[in-house]
């Protein structure tokens, strides 16, 4: 059987990609299933006894089933949290989308059961000043799967990053709605909309949660729809 592969994609930063990544890995263990994970291009590092490292990528480690040395899972690493391509530019690197599709195809073609590429920032993400993010998706070919930060405004931001997904011949495979805001107006009914509107399976509600928990994540989720 043919890995399941799925490019993991948020309507902004900070929404909890990471920690719905991580959920989805932990629910494919708890039913047997081989796991890898890759975040190919990481801005924001922390330094370690084993050098720069991102916090995103290390979950997404501990999280998945088998091995692979850090730098198969976050291949470009760019130390200040800011956009990539800023990033890239003031370090004197470049990134393209071909560079990155070649280290998502290394760990792709491994014998596993699923494998989740996670993406950064929103949807149009620039790599540079002519190629973005989302052409990577394209060049893979995966489904996607989107993680909603529920808050004021997330509506039209799930909205029109489906449609950009859809514009891009991809295929929405379903989509996480994380409370990133505990205080968040309305909450049930924005849900509903968001149910009525998106051309996808809801996958999970996460709740508020202080702390990222992958097991309490994976608790929430039905990952049934992507197996």
């Amino acid at each position: 059987m043919a890995a399941k592969q799925y490019f993991i994609a948020g309507t902004d930063t900070d929404v909890g990609k990471t920690l719905v990544a991580c959920g989805i890995l932990r629910a494919a263990a708890a039913r047997g299933l081989k796991t890898l994970a890759i975040k190919p291009v990481a801005a924001g590092a922390d330094l370690t006894e084993q050098g720069l490292r991102n916090t995103d990528a290390l979950m997404l480690i501990d999280a998945m089933t088998e091995s692979l040395p850090y730098e198969q899972v976050n291949p470009v690493l760019l130390a200040p949290p800011i956009a990539p391509h800023i990033a890239a530019e003031q370090a004197g690197r470049r990134l393209s989308v071909s560079q990155l599709a070649g280290f998502c195809r290394g760990v792709m073609m491994r014998k596993v059961d699923m494998v989740l590429i996670e993406g950064a920032g929103g949807w149009r993400v620039p790599l540079s000043q002519r190629e973005m993010l989302s052409g990577l998706v394209v060049e893979l070919q995966t489904p996607v799967i989107l993680v909603v930060g529920m808050k004021l405004g997330c509506i039209s931001h799930a909205l029109l990053t489906a449609e950009a997904i859809r514009a891009d011949g991809l295929v929405l495979a379903g989509w996480v709605a994380n409370q990133i805001d505990p205080d968040m107006a309305c909450f049930d009914e924005n849900l509903a909309t968001l149910r009525n509107f998106l051309p996808a399976p809801c996958l999970g509600v996460l709740p508020n949660l202080s702390q990222p928990d992958a097991n309490l994540a994976a608790e929430h989720l039905d990952i049934s729809p992507l197996l």
